[in-house]
């Protein structure tokens, strides 16, 4: 990680944390989709939450740590993975025809991952031209918002609210 005034840069490694999510009318999907490219997937490092990350293990053989299942907070703990830079991208199949209990924390999630810059999937034809990517095979170098500087400037300037 190096430090300028207005960014920091991190590198996102050759071997990634990848988090997989599927709302449940995607989770068969996702589960397609992690087998037919389990040659890419088993190169790096995967977790996902609840029942997602039972049924891609179940189902491909895979390894994949699980948190909680999405509405029991886990994908507020996917967040705060990305919040701490230990998840690297994420592969969200989301049903956007059926509303969700826990909206907000799917929304949160969202936010943090643009927030940090990580590579979001939210389909499978985006998931795909992820982990196609040339990125994929080599480290991948992204700059941030310094935070820290930002909060220092607007306090200085007075526009913290």
């Amino acid at each position: 990680m190096s430090i300028n005034d207005e960014y920091i840069e991190f590198t996102i490694p050759k071997q990634k944390t990848i988090a997989l999510i599927a709302h449940d009318k995607k989770k068969k999907e996702l589960v397609e989709w992690c087998e037919h490219n389990k040659f890419r997937l088993e190169k790096h490092f995967l977790c996902g939450t609840g029942t997602s990350a039972r049924l891609v293990a179940e189902n491909t053989g895979l390894p994949v740590r699980a948190y909680n299942s999405g509405p029991l907070g886990g994908d507020q703990q996917v967040g705060a993975k990305v919040v701490e830079g230990k998840i690297d991208m994420i592969i969200f199949f989301s049903d956007p025809l059926e509303a969700q209990p826990h909206d907000p924390d799917v929304k949160a999630l969202l936010r943090i991952a643009q927030v940090y810059d990580i590579p979001i999937a939210n389909n499978r034809s985006t998931a795909d031209f992820m982990i196609t990517s040339r990125f994929m095979e080599d480290e991948y170098v992204h700059r941030v918002l310094n935070f820290d500087r930002n909060v220092e400037k607007r306090v200085k300037e007075g526009n913290l609210v």
